[in-house]
């Protein structure tokens, strides 16, 4: 199979200012030989992160991204802080570079002051990290990325949706994070929290390294949105730009059978970003193209699915495809859902399953999921496998900002190998299930079907169709224990039938512009707006 039919060639991406894809020796705008590891729960990930860095030795690199960091969150038990790490592995000489955003006060429920406490830490020890505030008006640096490279060992990647901060330290028993964050009191004291990583090794190692540095070398003062704070590092001689990077290694040898391609979502702004001028939308590019291909499912987790324009091209999809079945599995509450806060957060979500479900009827499931404890599992991943042959996971959201106005980082997956497991191609495209896909839904269904990891756990979900109504049935059966007063067994499965319920006439006149404002902006040039190019 051509990867070309799943991934974005150099000019679908639309970003012709960017070296990404050109400084590929074959053409290509993504790399082929990598090997890619899905990362479910924070555990998993925290742990792999944990052991990776205290490996390293001096003149090592460290470059990461981040959208929130809590310097005393642990990676593995006491004494494994983030913060501690990464400035004890700075002292001994491997060089940490870092870009964190610079966020809003604690008042106004960001976390400037957390982000601020990591920088410091890390950079009193040596490293070299920046609150990074090169950002649209009302926007945010929403990327999580780890890339690591080795003088003596194989380079490797970290990237996905997991930030370095509380409350996102949980396993697979979802009992939350021992550093709780605070959400809605219906997620519990210690929410439990459900998310995806990706590790990456191999070429593409080099392409998200190279998206590190272009951000880091973007001229423009990373304090240039805030007058005041401007003035004050240039009266106190602060350094406003990050330094220069030792020039770039080559990129990794090929290491696996799986094809990525670095996909990425940065605004329109003033001053504009060098490597994106006019901004890019290859990450929202990039589903359009894969939901046109798809026929039999499309599985998305994601914190919101807000998005008009992904609603209107999954609702096409299911209206091409009668075979075509949707499954999204979203949170049961936003995170803040007050009287005011809640009707901007629910209102797009509501819009956006009405039109799934007007287009395709009961071949659309939105599921949220429940603990076994009782209380409501926060989803924050952000993961999409289509027709178990093209897999996403990233930073980015099924919202307008993530598609537009925050900057975010993604990566698209087709393995190599294909799954012979019947159906052997349920595309029906010739393309074949592939193996890292097909296995990823699985691992997925099965954590939140909770069923063990025996020879016969995943028989009756490989066949789409037949999943999709495991699936379901789940979801009823815990659906009517609760309703019959939660009499005799649980059943075994986290699954619930998501209904967001309608915001109230009353809010919509208010809630409807500040949605799209405020809660989730259009960060496109106002051209393509108005034409309603993404």
């Amino acid at each position: 199979m051509d990867p070309s039919a799943w991934f974005l060639t150099t000019e679908e991406r639309g970003n012709d200012a960017t070296q990404l894809d050109r400084r590929h020796r074959d053409g290509k705008a993504w790399t082929d030989g990598n090997d890619v590891r899905v990362l479910i729960e924070g555990a998993t990930y925290f742990r792999r992160l944990y052991d990776t860095l205290c490996g390293l030795r001096a003149e090592d690199w460290v470059h990461f991204t981040d959208w929130r960091g809590d310097a005393d969150e642990r990676l593995a038990g006491p004494g494994s802080e983030v913060a501690r790490v990464l400035a004890e592995i700075a002292r001994r000489g491997v060089d940490v570079r870092g870009l964190v955003w610079r966020s809003h006060p604690d008042q106004t429920k960001f976390s400037e002051q957390e982000n601020l406490h990591v920088v410091e830490t890390i950079n009193e020890a040596g490293g070299e990290v920046f609150l990074d505030e090169r950002v649209r008006r009302g926007g945010s640096h929403h990327q999580k990325l780890f890339v690591v490279r080795r003088q003596d060992d194989e380079d490797i990647a970290f990237v996905g949706g997991i930030d370095l901060c509380h409350g996102r330290h949980d396993d697979a028993t979802h009992h939350g994070d021992e550093q709780a964050i605070k959400l809605d009191p219906r997620f519990g004291p210690r929410p439990p929290w459900h998310d995806v990583q990706l590790e990456v090794h191999g070429p593409a190692v080099g392409d998200l390294a190279w998206c590190f540095r272009e951000r880091w070398e973007d001229p423009t003062p990373v304090d240039h949105r805030n007058p005041l704070r401007s003035a004050t590092a240039r009266i106190s001689r602060e350094q406003r730009r990050p330094g220069p990077l030792p020039a770039a290694p080559d990129d990794p040898q090929p290491s696996g059978n799986h094809s990525v391609q670095v996909l990425r979502t940065y605004p329109a702004k003033r001053p504009p970003y060098p490597f994106a001028p006019a901004g890019e939308r290859s990450i929202a590019r990039a589903y359009i193209k894969a939901f046109r291909r798809a026929r039999r499912l499309i599985y998305v987790e994601d914190q919101y699915l807000w998005l008009t324009e992904a609603a209107s091209a999954l609702a096409d999809a299911l209206r091409r495809s009668r075979d075509l079945h949707v499954i999204a599995l979203v949170p049961r509450y936003p995170d803040r859902d007050g009287r005011f806060s809640g009707p901007p957060n629910r209102i797009g979500q509501q819009r956006a399953i009405s039109n799934l479900v007007e287009a395709g009827g009961d071949r659309v499931a939105v599921f949220d999921l429940e603990a076994p404890h009782g209380v409501p599992i926060y989803v924050h991943a952000k993961v999409c496998i289509i027709d178990d042959t093209w897999l996403i996971v990233g930073s980015d959201n099924l919202n307008r900002r993530s598609w537009t106005h925050d900057s975010e980082l993604t990566c698209a997956v087709v393995d190599e190998q294909l799954d012979a497991r019947d159906p052997a191609d349920p595309g029906g495209h010739g393309d074949g299930a592939r193996v890292l896909a097909r296995d990823t839904r699985l691992r997925l269904w099965r954590e939140h079907l909770e069923r063990g990891d025996g020879d016969n756990a995943t028989d009756d979900l490989i066949d789409p169709t037949r999943g999709f109504a495991v699936l379901r049935a789940a979801a009823d059966a815990l659906d009517d224990w609760h309703a019959a007063g939660r009499v005799g067994p649980r059943p075994a499965s986290r699954l619930r039938n998501h209904d967001p319920g309608r915001v109230q006439w009353w809010a919509e006149w208010w809630a409807e512009p500040a949605y799209r404002v405020i809660v989730d902006p259009d960060g496109r040039p106002w051209r393509a707006r108005r034409r309603g190019e993404l």
